[in-house]
């Protein structure tokens, strides 16, 4: 599902975002997609084994080994997860839809350059919303007004040609 009015449905009634495989270094993309979600008004989720078997947080968020066990924690808290956001290979995508479908999550969102057709129609006949291949936050921008965002605003990336050598 990828028309402009379904997007903003998505974008306007999720608004508890599990992101699966969200790095906490800030360079990576998970990160950055991530850490906008959040300065718009998000609850991000953090979804990452690794980090979670440390007991660690990103952007300040619990990080949890699953998005069951996410869901669990929220749930003690009267709350819900309202979409998968997955930044993972494609062939990671079947169980992630299945988590998905288990956990009650409205939309399946898979992230750029991401997709697998047999998972995304199971997640679909289950009732979610499904989007591949597109960014959460590259849509949020352009349907919501966010493009002066450029990137992540970190002024490491710039289309200004440095005047002195940083070296």
């Amino acid at each position: 599902m990828s028309d402009i009015s379904t997007l903003r449905r998505i974008l306007s009634t999720c608004r508890t975002l599990a992101v699966v495989g969200l790095s906490p270094q800030w360079h990576r993309p998970s990160y950055f997609a991530a850490k906008y979600m959040q300065a718009h008004g998000y609850r991000i989720v953090p979804v990452n084994p690794l980090v979670a078997r440390e007991g660690g947080d990103i952007l300040g968020e619990r990080c949890y080994a699953s998005v069951q066990e996410a869901a669990r924690a929220l749930a003690a808290q009267g709350q819900h997860i309202d979409m998968v956001d997955g930044f993972r290979k494609s062939e990671d995508i079947p169980p992630l839809a299945d988590a998905a479908i288990e956990v009650g999550a409205k939309c399946l969102w898979l992230q750029l350059g991401v997709e697998h057709a047999e998972a995304e129609a199971k997640a679909a006949q289950a009732g979610l919303w499904v989007v591949h291949d597109r960014c959460v936050k590259i849509e949020h921008a352009r349907l919501f007004g966010g493009l002066n965002w450029a990137g992540v605003n970190t002024r490491v990336i710039s289309a200004k040609r440095p005047q002195q050598l940083p070296y």
